[in-house]
């Protein structure tokens, strides 16, 4: 996944947490605009969702931040 990617799945899932807290979920979906303005970069993000780690459509900000986190090393 292209690092542009992670900072910003990284970032909104802090803003996500600092919002409504640890418990909070979101879909990859959460990392987009309303509208398809860039259909590559939003299946680089179901690809590694749905098809690498086998994600629910909604998981925890934090697990998800913990796994981006995780494979940056």
């Amino acid at each position: 996944m292209r690092l542009s990617l992670r900072e910003k799945i990284v970032a909104t899932c802090d803003a996500k947490i600092a919002q409504k807290g640890e418990g909070v979920g979101l879909s990859f979906y959460a990392f987009f605009a309303n509208r398809n303005d860039d259909p590559e970069l939003l299946m680089e993000a179901a690809t590694w969702w749905i098809q690498t780690h086998k994600l629910d459509h909604f998981e925890k900000a934090l697990k998800i931040r913990a796994l981006i986190l995780s494979e940056a090393q």
